[in-house]
């Protein structure tokens, strides 16, 4: 499961995705929830979408929040997202992400990242809902894999990250299934590192960059 991440555009984040349209309200996002609208990326194009998938087909739109993520060995079994994956394919640009450890009766939570810090994508779906009044809402999920053995001792799902050469590839249409989903792979743990962050990440109304700094724990984990 994904249900944290982090996004720090900087500078360059419309040229890093090669866009053809800006978005002025872009900041950092250092405690991103479902339920949040957030920045996505469907061809060239950038937009805000609403993270929790609210199939095009649902009666109520709260559904979404038990939609944040989606299988990728299931995906093409599942009616809410066989159609996005054939053909509503997206990126969704992150800094990082976050998954909390069971350690006795507690959590901790592990900030995980790219050891280059640079912006990567998770390889994500979107549907448009309509409600009876015609109002439109765009939404997106993250897909989830088996995580690598750096991910392995904190959580038993990770989130697809794509290599920066298939990005173009996953978004391109049409496309052959097969090739899609041999992307929806875990990301080689020799490109990433983890460790251990304060438990303010738990709580949505914090939301600076003190949550992603490194903290001492009284206890070593088995990963390291």
């Amino acid at each position: 499961m994904c249900g944290t991440y982090t996004i720090i555009p900087g500078d360059k984040f419309h040229e890093r995705f090669n866009l053809v349209n800006r978005l002025d309200v872009l900041k950092p996002h250092y405690n991103v929830k479902p339920g949040y609208m957030m920045p996505v990326i469907t061809g060239k194009m950038l937009s805000l979408m609403k993270w929790g998938l609210i199939p095009s087909w649902a009666k109520d739109p709260a559904i979404g929040y038990k939609m944040i993520n989606a299988r990728a060995e299931t995906i093409m079994e599942k009616a809410s997202f066989s159609k996005p994956f054939t053909k509503q394919r997206c990126l969704v640009p992150a800094s990082g992400f976050y998954e909390w450890q069971k350690t006795g009766k507690e959590k901790l939570p592990f900030y995980i990242r790219l050891k280059s810090d640079d912006l990567f994508t998770f390889a994500g779906l979107y549907d448009i809902w309509q409600d009876a009044e015609g109002k439109e809402i765009s939404s997106y999920t993250i897909i989830t894999t088996e995580p690598n053995p750096l991910v392995a001792p904190i959580h038993n799902r990770m989130p697809v990250i794509l290599e920066r050469e298939f990005e173009e590839k996953w978004l391109k249409e049409p496309a052959e299934m097969n090739k899609l989903i041999s992307l929806l792979k875990p990301f080689p743990e020799n490109k990433m590192e983890a460790y251990p962050v304060s438990r303010a990440v738990n709580y949505g109304e914090n939301d600076g960059d003190e949550l992603v700094k490194p903290v001492k724990i009284n206890k070593q984990p088995s990963l390291f």
